[in-house]
């Protein structure tokens, strides 16, 4: 088969495997993003609330049901996904209904009031996700949308790695493992998500690939990309544009200042790149403010007061450096006794030696990952989806790294040689 067609192959049977789960897959903030797209979509508020409860209640219905089967002691008895689901819906609609009766700020905005405003305001600001989420759920549903979605923007992302490896001369098989690469590892799994990441991951991938094209020589083409993918990080999650942004212009004149060393010019493509990345963090600073979105203060007072359910710290930044430290060194003792993620980091920065000016920006977006999970030191996320960015490296630089062993060439006994005509013998 042609190339592109394993490439489709892959992506097929990839959402095939996801028909496995398509409800339960949601996290608390699922809610947030699903209601803002169905309020996008023309729903009332309280139709928002029903559907997208709906959707949430029967997830962990369906996860009670399949707990229950496997429970060593009550496997034998009646499911209890009816009372879960009956549960769980009159608890979040009740909620819902008493901050609706309330009024003011608790109606405020697109996103139905789950929970308190402050919070809420958090999701207001990312209206990237809702409205590529609105197609999907006012055509197929909430249950189905939302899986469609989530299936087709992880499916690209896997495509996504397919394109940046091929644009730096990796051989077509190593750039199918890239792909597999990243629908097997834990990327796969967070891009299924109905959240922000899969999409981010998406566009972060985006970038990358604009990197790669500008660096082979296409600098027109690459730079829009990058500059392309930077726009709608900004809806989708302004802080990934900013950390994103800063870190590319940081690998720019990181790259820059090696070729000067070794008496070259930077090239338009590294000062293209730099000069997008230094837009980006600008033009992400002042529509931030302009905007006015929360501030930095604001979100550490969302971590450390455990989404608001807590009175205001008094010294916030103060703690959050505090927090920042115990939170690293706890991190990296797990990460001693389960030491796959450093070594599969370690290993795809050593294959990113290959090319070594895209390995600089290779490092510095999969870096972001590393910076989000910074900016929200909580140990207690689910699946470690902040620092997801950072499996970029293995996905992409592993393949890289294995490149020598396809190239290598295979010895063969001259003709005439004794071992020759044992052989033919």
């Amino acid at each position: 088969m042609r190339p592109r067609t394993w490439v489709l192959v892959l992506a097929a049977v990839f959402a095939v495997l996801q028909l496995a789960d398509v409800t339960g897959r949601d996290t608390p903030d699922s809610k947030n993003y699903v209601s803002y797209a169905l309020a996008l979509a023309g729903a009332g508020k309280r139709e928002a609330a029903a559907k997208t409860t709906d959707w949430a209640c029967a997830g962990e219905a369906s996860a009670a049901e399949r707990a229950q089967r496997v429970d060593v002691l009550r496997f034998h008895g009646p499911s209890p996904a009816d009372q879960v689901f009956a549960d769980c819906r009159a608890g979040e609609l009740g909620r819902v209904e008493r901050r609706l009766r309330a009024g003011g700020a608790q109606t405020d905005g697109h996103v139905v009031p789950f929970v308190a405003p402050r919070l809420r305001r958090i999701f207001e600001v990312r209206p990237g996700y809702p409205v590529f989420l609105v197609p999907f759920v006012t055509v197929f549903g909430v249950t189905w949308g939302v899986w469609l979605a989530s299936v087709l923007v992880a499916g690209a992302g896997g495509v996504l790695v397919f394109l940046v490896l091929r644009t730096v001369s990796v051989p077509v098989p190593l750039a199918l493992t890239g792909q597999v690469l990243y629908y097997v590892l834990p990327v796969g799994t967070t891009a299924m998500r109905p959240m922000a990441e899969g999409l981010m991951l998406a566009l972060t991938l985006t970038a990358v690939w604009g990197c790669a094209l500008a660096l082979t020589g296409r600098v027109r083409a690459g730079t829009a990309l990058v500059a392309g993918a930077l726009l709608a990080l900004f809806a989708v999650k302004h802080s990934q544009a900013l950390f994103l942004g800063g870190c590319l212009a940081g690998a720019a004149a990181v790259v820059a200042l090696w070729r000067r060393r070794h008496g070259r010019g930077p090239g338009r493509a590294v000062t293209a790149i730099a000069a997008v990345g230094c837009a980006a963090v600008a033009g992400t600073l002042l529509l931030a403010r302009l905007l006015r979105y929360p501030s930095e203060a604001e979100s550490v007072q969302d971590l450390l007061t455990v989404h608001y359910t807590h009175p205001d710290r008094a010294h916030p930044w103060r703690e959050f450096l505090h927090l920042e430290f115990d939170f690293w060194v706890e991190w990296l003792r797990r990460q001693l006794t389960e030491p796959l993620f450093p070594a599969v980091l370690a290993a795809g920065a050593w294959g990113a030696r290959r090319r070594p000016a895209f390995g600089v920006f290779l490092l510095a977006a999969a870096g972001t990952g590393i910076l989000t999970q910074a900016g929200h030191p909580d140990i207690t996320v689910f699946g470690d989806r902040l620092i997801v960015l950072a499996w970029l490296l293995p996905v992409l630089g592993v393949p890289l790294l294995l490149e020598p062993l396809l190239r290598r060439p295979v010895p063969v006994p001259a003709q005439g040689s004794p071992r020759a005509v044992g052989v033919t013998r």
